[in-house]
């Protein structure tokens, strides 16, 4: 997922100016354009990120070298600080893609996928900082290992963290997990769909990886679509990886594309709204792939994880804060009624 923020509607979808002629325009052209010498393309989707997109874009442009050409498409999600303005006059080599209302993050993807030249197309948050050799080492793993369709780099947070970029698929014990922390080991486990952070350092299959730091293999998406609209921030690069694992894709996690991911940064004055956007896109996906008896479980857990919540912060003195969560947990007990 990405910071970018709902338009006041908020109805997932409804926001998506990307029409049907123009999602069939995703079966993308062959493994890049014809003739083209575009090796990867790197894709930005931003909204009211401008503060952070002079460090996101500058290592970006500082490794144009290092590949036999780069294209950088930045999709400005109908930002209202300067942003597009800004990347255009500081950037001018970069191309800007601006929507007039704000599509999401897979929306926004899928609208770069459409005019991408690129073999390899990896998307960087905006509020990620790319280390030397990361575009390269992410198309080379690409391009050495042809079963491979979608590769994420290792990720550590702005103080030096470690921050886990792979992830196994959701489960019922995730959403437990994630209302009704145990201890550190079990939140660290396989069973929060985590995996082991000893491994991180070296290259492994998983099930997904995080959408901060990810290359996609150009044909991937050809055979698989893109990113499905519906979810209009969070989860939906965990969707496209069941998607193309389906397909016969594999998916790896890459040690050598280091990103510093200076995480949520642009969401942090709207945290209650980004909670309810994960639990409608956490919603969708399990209806999608999950059968209707776990689906209500998951529910539930949900329903009380969110009461409980509400009931724990009416304990402490009010502040905005506080408040704003609550009318936060209101609105996904209602989503999950």
């Amino acid at each position: 997922g990405n910071p970018v923020m709902p338009d006041q509607a908020g109805a997932v979808g409804s926001t998506s100016a990307t029409s049907p002629d123009e999602a069939k325009s995703l079966a993308i052209r062959g493994e890049g354009a014809v003739g083209s010498t575009v090796d990867v393309t790197v894709v930005v989707v931003s909204y009211n990120s401008r503060n952070w997109l002079e460090r996101c874009l500058s290592p970006v442009v500082h490794q144009s070298g290092d590949v036999l050409g780069l294209e950088v498409i930045v999709v400005d999600n109908a930002s209202t600080d300067g942003s597009a303005t800004f990347v255009r006059e500081r950037f001018p080599g970069v191309t800007v893609i601006e929507s007039n209302v704000n599509l999401g993050f897979g929306a926004g993807c899928n609208r770069a996928f459409a005019v991408a030249k690129g073999r390899t197309i990896i998307l960087v948050n905006p509020d990620c900082e790319l280390q030397p050799g990361a575009i390269a080492a992410l198309h080379r793993f690409l391009r050495d290992h042809p079963r491979i369709g979608a590769v994420g780099g290792r990720l550590a947070y702005g103080d030096g963290s470690f921050q886990h970029a792979a992830f196994r698929f959701p489960s019922l014990a995730q959403v437990f997990l994630d209302f009704f922390p145990m201890n550190w080991r079990l939140t660290e486990s396989r069973l929060n769909g985590r995996y082991p952070r000893a491994i991180d350092t070296t290259a492994f299959e998983c099930d997904a990886v995080l959408g901060a730091l990810m290359a996609i293999r150009r044909t991937a998406i050809a055979g698989t679509g893109g990113f499905d609209e519906r979810y209009f921030m969070y989860v939906e690069e965990i969707d496209w990886c069941k998607r193309l694992r389906a397909f016969g894709w594999e998916v790896w996690h890459c040690p050598d594309a280091m990103g510093v991911h200076h995480s949520g940064q642009s969401t942090r004055t709207v945290a209650a709204r980004m909670f309810v956007e994960l639990h409608r896109s956490r919603l969708h996906y399990f209806r999608r792939y999950w059968p209707p008896a776990t689906v209500a479980i998951a529910r539930l857990i949900t329903w009380i994880g969110c009461a409980r919540e509400i009931m724990r912060l009416r304990r402490r003195a009010p502040d905005d804060a506080s408040r704003e969560r609550i009318r936060g947990c209101r609105e996904v007990m209602r989503l999950v009624a």
